[in-house]
């Protein structure tokens, strides 16, 4: 038996590693395999497995579960069990394992369906033929009694006036309470700006000059501040993306440092590092057996990582050089760059599978998004009401937000093979 999960937090929560690192996926589908068809060290890992447990359902998507999966021997032999939520955030590159397929696009004239539609839709109708559920009721994370009931409202956007009430007790009065909590945000560039001044503010406090070099745009570093790995480093270990540390050094050639302003974003006097060698991490979480020669304990080099990656610069070209191109103009790029992000700030996203000891969010969700969970995934991530923080008030209506058809018809579903399952295995219930 395996069990697996495609978020890396969840996958060292359970001591194992995540299903994409297992099949050797990538993530989006765009870029290419590393372990091809045939791979004789994944066929061996494969070769005796009989249960393979796939927790965060909601992530896994069905293009994933197609690439593993012939018509004729579901899922290649293996028996698969689900865990999961359908209310929680969905893969980032996938289709939805709930998506219902027989909708044609209204605004679409319909096509014959390509080869990637036609293996979803085989998967699809695998998920379909689950015949045995059980459906856990009782909430392990959250402690607070009257803001559980809240949250089973809001599962089925149906919390009514008290509830928002109850929520507006904990809009923030004092910036004084962001101290040492999470913060919360919906976009990547916000993060990327509040991170930023973060870190210069913890700088300021601390006499230290913040040292940055180039990932995405600038990274700061100060001592003691939050980071969270971008890559799994060693999976067994728990050095895996989405984990989170304390910066505590940054070594670098002494001759890379400059003082020249490469960003308006921070206070003259700062120091640009140019090639960094590696960072020394505080990882709490690590599951390194002894201590490092010369180093604390949990306390981790992290080195360069290099990576391939495609941008389209279509947007940016004359109009003449993109009619003399005539297709797409992708530039490849390769980067070595510390696999790290501060994180005095997170998105919603990256904090699912997490429990938070505080948090401030945000419920002032952008025009866009209209997703039950944009606003359940970062209420349920505290135990107490009390360890919640709402950074400014909010309408009543984003706590109305239900789940859409699919994801109503998926959660039905269960609901009735629950049924059928008690009945057929009644000596278990």
């Amino acid at each position: 038996m395996r069990k697996r999960t495609p978020a890396g937090i969840a996958a060292a929560e359970i001591d194992d590693m995540t299903i994409h690192s297992f099949l050797g996926e990538q993530r989006n589908f765009g870029e290419p395999q590393t372990i091809k068809p045939g791979d004789a060290k994944l066929e061996k890992e494969w070769r005796s497995i009989e249960y393979l447990l796939i927790a965060e359902m909601s992530m896994v998507g069905l293009t994933l579960l197609a690439k593993h999966s012939d018509p004729q021997v579901s899922f290649g032999g293996v028996t698969i069990i689900f865990f999961g939520d359908y209310l929680q955030y969905r893969s980032v590159y996938d289709a939805l394992v709930h998506t219902d397929l027989t909708l044609a696009p209204k605004t679409k004239p319909r096509k014959r369906p390509t080869e990637k539609e036609i293996q979803q839709r085989v998967v699809r109708s695998l998920i379909l033929q689950s015949n045995c559920v059980v459906k856990l009721t009782q909430q392990i994370r959250t402690e607070d009694l009257r803001y559980l009931q809240l949250l089973e409202r809001l599962r089925h956007g149906k919390c009514n006036y008290d509830d928002y009430e109850l929520l507006l007790t904990r809009v923030m009065i004092s910036y004084l309470c962001l101290i040492w909590v999470s913060i919360l945000v919906f976009r990547n560039e916000v993060r990327m700006q509040l991170n930023h001044k973060a870190a210069i503010h913890d700088a300021a406090q601390l006499c230290y000059t913040p040292m940055t070099k180039h990932l995405p745009g600038l990274l700061p570093f100060v001592p003691g501040m939050p980071v969270i790995l971008t890559q799994n480093i060693a999976i067994k270990l728990g050095l895996i993306n989405g984990i989170n540390g304390i910066f505590r050094q940054l070594v670098y050639q002494s001759d890379s440092v400059s003082t020249n302003s490469l960003s308006e974003a921070f206070p003259s006097g700062t120091r640009y590092v140019h090639r960094p060698v590696y960072a020394l991490i505080e990882i709490t979480k690590a599951k390194i057996g002894c201590n490092l020669e010369a180093l604390h304990p949990k306390l981790v080099p992290v080195l360069l990582m290099e990576q391939i990656f495609r941008v389209d610069i279509g947007d940016i070209l004359p109009n003449d050089r993109k009619q003399k191109l005539n297709q797409t103009a992708i530039l490849s790029i390769k980067r070595r760059a510390l696999p790290l992000v501060s994180a005095y700030l997170i998105t919603t996203h990256k904090s699912q599978d997490q429990t938070l000891n505080k948090v401030v969010i945000d419920l002032r969700l952008p025009n866009e998004i209209d997703d039950i969970a944009a606003i359940y995934v970062p209420l349920s991530r505290v135990k107490r009401l009390i360890d919640l923080v709402i950074l400014r008030p909010f309408d009543y209506k984003v706590l109305l937000i239900k789940p859409n058809q699919s994801q109503l018809a998926e959660m039905e579903r269960p609901d009735k093979l629950y049924s059928e399952t008690k009945m057929s295995f009644s000596e278990w219930f």
